[in-house]
């Protein structure tokens, strides 16, 4: 009878959710050489190729993915079980606030990996404005809390430095027709930003929707209706950014910053800054794909 080692099941895992063995080797606080023992050691066991090494970066063989689902579910079954047999300490509740334009992709596996740590602890996830985030946080009601602002602020951690780019439909051509439809929230610190781009190069422009539904905006510019402005690396897979050669203004980089993590209260706090932290740094930024 053979017997899969949770250990070399998460290392696994961790590879293929990184894409490569120095990232998961990160995340799992290991050395790379370790890492790559334990897959040589799961291969051996299953008697399977898993990894498909021959290419610049390690994708999965047909093997890998298939195992891949068992292996998530025989971890988070690992991990639920020490948690609620073991982990009676660490109960209770954490306010993270996220604006609305990068809760993807980085916060849902923020979350799937602090619950798999500590299910008793249930982590609210509050999506708003940077403003409105911001006085939350002010007012006590928010334990952490990302932003997106022009700059470093003394109070609080910068986590990422991204541009911010031009966003439109797949194959779409509504950046080319001017005036530029625009498509935005009513308070999206972006807006401001962009429609100074937009004027200070004579770009003449119209808001074509002004609205609070993300949705809204987002079935807008799937439609190639209008354009929005995301940060690089966040934007919906429905959308691309927009390949425009020079002829829309550069809009300048967006830091994502991070409240609280300084003042943490509890070493759960501190533990899901820790993991937010990682997530963001880890996201690799997809290439430029062009939009018309």
């Amino acid at each position: 009878m053979r017997n899969l080692d949770i250990t070399t099941l998460r290392s696994f895992v961790a590879v293929a959710d990184s894409g490569g063995v120095t990232r998961a080797a990160g995340f799992l606080h290991l050395t790379q050489s370790a890492v790559s023992m334990q897959l040589k050691r799961l291969e051996e066991v299953l008697g399977l190729q898993l990894l498909d090494r021959s290419g610049r970066t390690i994708a999965l063989t047909a093997s890998g993915e298939q195992l891949l689902a068992y292996a998530r579910r025989m971890v988070a079954l690992n991990d639920e079980v020490i948690g609620r047999l073991t982990d009676q300490a660490f109960e209770g509740e954490i306010v993270l606030g996220v604006p609305h334009d990068i809760v993807y992709p980085a916060i849902p596996r923020v979350l799937q990996r602090f619950n798999a740590s500590f299910p008793r602890v249930r982590v609210q996830l509050v999506t708003s404005y940077t403003r409105t985030l911001k006085a939350q946080y002010a007012r006590g009601e928010c334990d952490l809390i990302l932003t997106t602002e022009v700059e470093r602020t003394t109070d609080s951690e910068t986590l990422a430095e991204r541009p911010l780019c031009w966003i439109g439909a797949p194959d779409g051509s509504a950046w080319r027709q001017r005036p530029l439809r625009l498509a935005f929230g009513r308070f999206c610190t972006f807006r401001p930003r962009v429609i100074a781009a937009l004027d200070s190069v004579g770009i003449p422009w119209d808001m074509v929707v002004e609205t609070e539904s993300d949705r809204t905006i987002e079935a807008t510019v799937s439609a190639d209706l209008a354009v929005n402005a995301m940060i690089e690396g966040t934007e919906p897979v429905h959308l691309r950014q927009i390949d425009h050669g020079g002829t829309l203004p550069n809009l300048g980089a967006q830091m994502i910053n991070l409240y609280g993590a300084d003042k943490a209260r509890s070493q759960i706090v501190e533990n899901l800054a820790g993991l937010v932290r990682k997530s963001f740094s880890s996201i690799a930024v997809p290439s430029l794909q062009a939009a018309g």
